[in-house]
């Protein structure tokens, strides 16, 4: 074998139990320059864009776990889990619950982030985060750890269930040596810093967060997850910010919002930020829980002095004009009219914007859109508001959790009808749909040209991303499927809410 290809080959940690004769040479080439591609998911969605669509390569339409077709490995989680897999420095980190306590010490109802190694599965390190303590609609039974990390430079950045922000070492903490320490146990996170959203910003949560962090530069920005009470039905923090920014290093808080969203949330607030550059200027995006999408200035270091700053406002879209904008929670439980909220993260490519949203999935109407909003307006340089212009809007199903994947003149959003839809971008013409078994709560992930997306009932699909429909695969995972698909290192990591699969073709024989 020529000392390139070998070198190649152990680049990619290649496992001599995958090997196959079988693969000609030329393909194997093929795959080693792959590898050599390959890289980390350190974040959901692209950098900034939060666009859901993978530069990986070579990537299986199917595979069958119970044959280990195509499954690197597999790795048993909770009872129920809803978070998306991240994957970066070897390691791949995942929320849960502890139904399936792992620390015979530490049995009772918690979130987990869970970090296993990215070639074998096995458990390196937990964090075991206890219930918010008051009300269960503080931190929902049995829900655990559904937000997404943010990984970088060997920190790893997480709202917990408790609506905590963490900074942890991707390392993870010390192995307990005491006598009564279980062998098998992994060891526990190591925390370097932690905030308080409740205590240090003054919100409300409620179910449980569910954020994933947008780093940018020497800043940390996140919605809060703040919402109604118990009730459903009235804010008790009004004050309350609904997106922050913290000092990546110590965890300061630095700037919040100050449109007083808070009263206008319809149940609570569910989409992370994201960024664009048009004309320029660079624009901070996020959808407001009252069905709003704001564009802020995204903060310029340093920033100085013990004072929190204000996020300045230079733009924004009423995604539902037509909905009630007034005494919001009079309308709770009406499928007919209610205000729409947004759960998916926006879209920023180049000027459009790509945002899905509509009624609230548990109490709103059952009414929803796929639509595509002009950004073109923040290329002006005055000081007053500029209001987004909707382009196109396309109908979907009673409702949608989804961020959207925009891909070679594509769109890919999914609904809680069942439909995965493929749009066109430029006009929002529908080209294809396709109905699934359960409800779809999961984003669609395009990566290799393909399409991949499972629903609540466990079916998982495969479909070429074209404007034609090509249904490549399918794989009865047999438990629901809440988060999206994450690719990285020419592998595809699906989680269901007991398990956690890694599923890729055969490496090749160092």
């Amino acid at each position: 074998m020529p000392n390139l290809l070998k070198s190649s080959l152990g680049k990619c940690h290649i496992q001599k139990r995958h090997l196959s004769f079988a693969f000609p040479w030329v393909v194997a080439v093929v795959a080693v320059f792959s590898c050599l591609l390959a890289s980390d998911q350190p974040q959901w969605g692209e950098a900034w864009s939060r666009n859901l669509v993978s530069a990986e390569t070579n990537l299986p339409a199917d595979f069958d776990p119970a044959s280990g077709r195509n499954l690197r490995w597999h790795a048993s989680l909770g009872s129920d889990s809803y978070a998306t897999p991240i994957v970066a420095g070897g390691r791949v980190f995942i929320g849960t619950n502890n139904e399936h306590p792992r620390d015979a010490h530490r049995k009772e109802d918690a979130g987990v982030l869970m970090c296993f190694d990215e070639s074998s599965g096995q458990c390196l390190w937990q964090l075991v985060s206890p219930k918010l303590e008051g009300d269960p609609y503080y931190d929902w039974p049995k829900t655990g750890l559904s937000s997404p990390v943010t990984v970088e430079e060997g920190k790893v950045y997480l709202v917990n269930n408790r609506a905590e922000v963490l900074c942890m070492d991707a390392r993870g903490g010390e192995k307990d040596s005491s006598s009564t320490a279980i062998p098998e146990t992994p060891p526990p996170a190591r925390i370097l810093w932690r905030f308080d959203l409740v205590a240090g910003a003054g919100i409300w949560p409620h179910d449980g967060a569910h954020a994933s962090i947008l780093i940018d530069g020497p800043f940390l920005y996140l919605n809060t997850g703040t919402g109604v009470d118990n009730t459903h039905k009235k804010i008790r923090t009004p004050d309350a910010p609904s997106l922050v920014v913290l000092e990546k290093a110590t965890g300061r808080l630095v700037a919040r919002d100050e449109e007083h969203i808070a009263p206008w949330v319809f149940h609570a607030t569910w989409s992370s930020p994201s960024i664009a550059t048009v004309a320029g200027r660079r624009t901070l995006l996020f959808a407001g829980g009252d069905g709003i999408v704001y564009g802020f200035e995204p903060l310029v270091p340093p920033v100085r002095g013990p004072g929190v700053a204000r996020l300045r406002k230079i733009w924004q879209f009423d995604f539902d004009p037509g909905s009630p904008k007034s005494a919001v929670h009079q309308f709770n439980g009406n499928r007919r009219e209610s205000p729409s909220t947004i759960y998916g993260m926006p879209v920023a490519l180049g000027d459009r914007l790509f945002v899905a949203g509509g009624g609230d999935l548990w109490w709103g109407k059952n009414e929803s859109w796929a639509k595509c909003i002009d950004l073109g307006g923040l290329a002006t340089t005055n000081s007053a508001t500029v209001f987004g212009r909707e382009i196109w809007s396309h109908p979907l199903g009673r409702h949608t959790m989804s961020t959207m994947a925009v891909f070679r003149g594509l769109v890919f959003v999914t609904d809680t009808s069942r439909m995965l839809h493929c749009l066109d971008a430029a006009t929002g013409e529908s080209l294809w749909t396709h109905e699934f078994a359960g409800e779809l709560w999961a984003s669609p992930l395009v990566a290799d040209g393909k399409v991949y997306v499972g629903s609540r009932r466990g079916d998982f699909s495969v479909f070429a991303a074209e404007r034609t429909k090509q249904l490549l695969g399918t794989t009865d995972l047999h438990q629901a499927i809440s988060g999206t698909a994450t690719a990285a290192n020419g592998t595809v990591f699906i989680s269901t809410a007991t398990d956690l699969y890694a599923v890729g073709f055969p490496r090749l024989l160092r």
